[in-house]
């Protein structure tokens, strides 16, 4: 009897080895996918970038489409993008959602390599050292958040997700985000509350039932090309459905922050917003940190944090776009030395008038018509010394 019950503990500690070895192997497939994917976008948007750049300085009339470096950035983007689809079925969602991070470390890398600016060591450490450090935070928050994620993962088969589907805690989550989410969009469309927070709020809330269908359907996709056949159920075009509806308001919602506001701002509040609804939908819809301990847990969170303080470090040191200015400044020739040692420029600042120079700002004031239709006429008169076709001649 005792030699049973010893037989029979020996085999489940043996299939929980298995279990926990299987679950390292597949964070650790998704985890260096999502790495791979994040860096390959990188690569591709800097290199469509670099594609529209030269076709502008060289004034060559041809479509962006036309040129041989934008269509291989578009690969690279499509098998990026790829590579990220795939890794949500091997890891768990907590886990692949912060490694966006990743894709703001390379693109801050890729931006010295294609900019080429010349800088001298003063100069380039001054301006980029916020850069540096928050690369550093963020690579070091990454170190911890992949080291003490959770490491729970299950097959996303049919029965599960649609277990998960129904279950109370998602239908909580679900009902509160619905709520949240029309009075936000409330406010926005009937308040004109076109605050930035208010809007990426909106893309978070969708995003994080964009990442719970994008997870459902890799996976169902994933186990049926290794097993089961899973794209007969109907909750996979359930999930499927969500997903590109989702995706697609997410960009409607992006498109119109992006008219509002600087890149660099909504790269920085986006992330934030979207990795924790992202954390926060996978720990309630796949329940991936019930296996966890508190130290594990506050681990992960501290690396979450670091990270996103080191990508708000990084998207605070990007250079924004100058103003348009009607006149020419001294500072704008080259070789031409300004007044003073700051390198301030002799002509006054623009500031949204068109008064020139030091003149008080009269743009409000209505011009004076000058009358056009006046013929000037040249007659003789008795007192000028000077007769008409000589004025001619003048």
């Amino acid at each position: 009897m005792s030699s049973d019950v010893r037989m029979n503990s020996v085999r489940m500690a043996r299939e929980e080895d298995g279990v926990a070895a299987d679950s390292y192997t597949e964070n650790l497939i998704g985890t260096l996918l999502a790495i791979f994917g994040n860096l390959l976008v990188s690569i591709s948007v800097s290199i469509q970038k670099q594609s529209h750049v030269t076709l502008a300085g060289n004034k060559d009339p041809r479509q962006y489409y036309y040129t041989k470096t934008w269509w291989s950035g578009l690969m690279l983007m499509v098998l990026g993008e790829g590579a990220l689809f795939v890794s949500y079925a091997f890891a768990p969602l907590s886990l692949i959602a912060p490694l966006n991070a990743v894709s703001v470390i390379s693109s801050s890398i890729l931006g010295f390599v294609f900019l080429r600016e010349k800088w001298k060591a003063q100069e380039f450490l001054k301006r980029y050292i916020l850069t540096f450090l928050g690369c550093a935070l963020t690579a070091g928050g990454t170190y911890l958040f992949v080291t003490f994620g959770p490491n729970s993962h299950e097959k996303l088969n049919a029965e599960n997700i649609v277990k998960h589907v129904i279950g109370w805690p998602f239908l909580l989550y679900l009902l509160l985000g619905i709520i949240t989410f029309c009075l936000v969009l409330y406010f926005y469309k009937q308040r004109n509350a076109n605050y930035l927070v208010l809007i990426l709020l909106l893309v978070a809330l969708l995003g994080s039932v964009t990442v719970i269908t994008v997870k459902a359907v890799s996976g169902m996709i994933v186990l049926s090309i290794l097993g089961p056949l899973q794209l007969s159920y109907p909750i996979f075009y359930v999930m499927f459905v969500c997903m590109v509806a989702t995706i697609v308001f997410q960009a409607s919602f992006l498109a119109q922050a992006s008219h509002l506001y600087d890149s660099s701002l909504i790269a920085c509040v986006n992330y934030i917003f979207c990795t924790t609804f992202a954390i926060v939908s996978g720990a309630i819809f796949y329940q991936e940190f019930n296996h966890e301990d508190v130290l594990h847990i506050c681990m992960f969170l501290l690396g979450c944090a670091i990270c996103f303080l080191g990508v708000f470090l990084i998207t605070k040191n990007k250079r924004k776009a100058k103003a348009f200015e009607p006149y020419v400044t001294m500072d704008m020739a080259k070789g031409i030395p300004t007044i003073h040692n700051k390198g301030w420029a002799v002509q006054p600042d623009y500031n949204g008038s068109f008064s020139y120079g030091a003149l008080e700002n009269n743009d409000s004031v209505t011009p004076v018509t000058l009358p056009v239709d006046q013929e000037l006429s040249i007659s003789p008169s008795p007192v000028s010394p000077y007769q008409p076709s000589e004025l001619k001649k003048d």
